[in-house]
C-alpha cells in the first residue's frame, strides 16, 4: 500500500473496481497486499457467480468484498475486533453489499456454532494466534463438496496431507495458497 492511503485498500477488479475500502490501522491487521489479491482471484476465475464465501478473521475484508465485486451470492465475514466490525459494516453500506453479512464474533467460535457451507473460505488469520491444522480440520465442515480454501500463512508453513496444495505463491515473509480436500482414498 502506498504511504498516502494508510487505511485503505482498493478494490481491484469487478463492478466495484477502483473503489476504496476504510479500515482502522489496528496493528496487527495486515490486508492482503493488490497484487497477492489479483493473482489468487486470477487463480480463483476473474468471476465468482453464484460462489458462497466465508471471509474467516475478515480484518479489512479485502477478500470478501473483492468476491462480492467479482459476483460472489454473498460472503460472510466474521471478526471479533470490534473497530474492524464497525469498519465491515461502514464499507458495506458504501459498497450497497445486500450480500454481505457482518459477525461480531470470535473466529473459532463461530465455526462452532454456525451452520452452512460455502464454496470458497478466505483464512487469513494472524499469524502467531494460530494453530493452522486445529483451523484447517474445524473448517473442513464448512467446506461445500469441490470448495476450495484460500490461506495466507507464515513462510514454511507445511499442510497435512488431508488437503491437496492447488496453487501457491510467496510474497516477503508469507505464503499464500488455495487448499482442497484431499479426496484421494486407499
Amino acid at each position: 500500500m502506498l504511504k498516502g492511503n494508510k487505511g485503505k485498500v482498493k478494490i481491484i477488479g469487478g463492478k466495484w473496481r477502483g473503489r476504496w475500502l476504510e479500515f482502522s490501522g489496528i496493528d496487527d491487521l495486515r490486508p492482503t497486499p493488490n497484487r497477492v489479491r489479483e493473482t489468487v482471484f486470477n487463480w480463483l476465475g476473474q468471476t465468482l457467480t453464484d460462489k458462497t464465501c466465508l471471509d474467516l478473521f475478515a480484518g479489512s475484508g479485502a477478500l470478501g468484498f473483492e468476491a462480492l465485486s467479482r459476483g460472489a451470492q454473498c460472503v460472510d465475514f466474521v471478526e471479533e475486533n470490534r473497530i474492524s466490525v464497525q469498519a465491515l459494516r461502514a464499507n458495506a453500506t458504501k459498497l450497497s453489499a445486500h450480500n454481505a453479512t457482518v459477525f461480531a464474533q470470535d473466529s473459532w467460535q463461530w465455526v462452532n456454532s454456525h451452520n452452512g457451507v460455502y464454496d470458497i473460505i478466505f483464512l487469513d488469520p494472524p499469524f502467531k494466534k494460530t494453530d493452522y491444522a486445529s483451523l484447517l480440520r474445524l473448517i473442513k465442515a464448512k467446506l461445500a463438496p469441490q470448495g476450495i480454501i484460500y490461506c495466507e500463512s507464515p513462510k514454511g508453513l507445511a499442510i497435512d496431507e488431508q488437503w491437496q496444495v492447488i496453487k501457491q505463491a510467496q510474497a516477503g515473509q508469507v505464503q499464500y495458497q488455495l487448499l482442497q480436500e484431499n479426496r484421494i482414498t486407499t
